[in-house]
């Protein structure tokens, strides 16, 4: 007798090398790029409150502060968290239209998707033209 041996498929366990070759919908960018500019956020918010704290505590310090947020690439990553932020607030208030009940159709779902992106990009886009000076 011949007995023909089968590798079992393994589930379960799951690399991050193996997500690479998955493809996502928007849907599920959008969706990742939410738990991304939220956790970068909270990491980021205990080095904000401190330049808060400084900047409020004399007209020296705010003035210190003042001058290092003029440079070019300050300003690029004062308008990466302020995307983080605009793109955060407008994924959450997709997601809770989704806890509703919603948007939950694929159609719909898709849609969301890119009206989350070009709303976050355009208002950054407004605050890259403040940021740089062009109004």
């Amino acid at each position: 007798m011949s007995e023909v041996v089968r590798a079992k498929p393994r589930f379960g366990v799951m690399r991050l090398i193996d997500a690479t070759g998955y493809r996502l919908p928007l849907a599920g960018f959008v969706s990742i790029l939410h738990r991304a500019s939220g956790m970068l956020m909270f990491l980021l918010l205990p080095f904000i409150l401190y330049l808060l704290d400084k900047s409020l505590t004399s007209e020296a310090t705010f003035a210190e502060l003042q001058a290092l947020t003029s440079g070019v690439f300050v300003k690029l990553i004062i308008l990466a968290l302020s995307w983080a932020y605009l793109h955060h607030f407008c994924a959450g208030i997709r997601h809770l239209l989704m806890d509703l009940h919603y948007g939950l159709d694929k159609d719909s779902a898709r849609q969301s998707a890119v009206s989350v992106l070009a709303i976050s990009l355009v208002l950054a886009a407004l605050i890259a033209l403040k940021l740089f000076g062009v109004f």
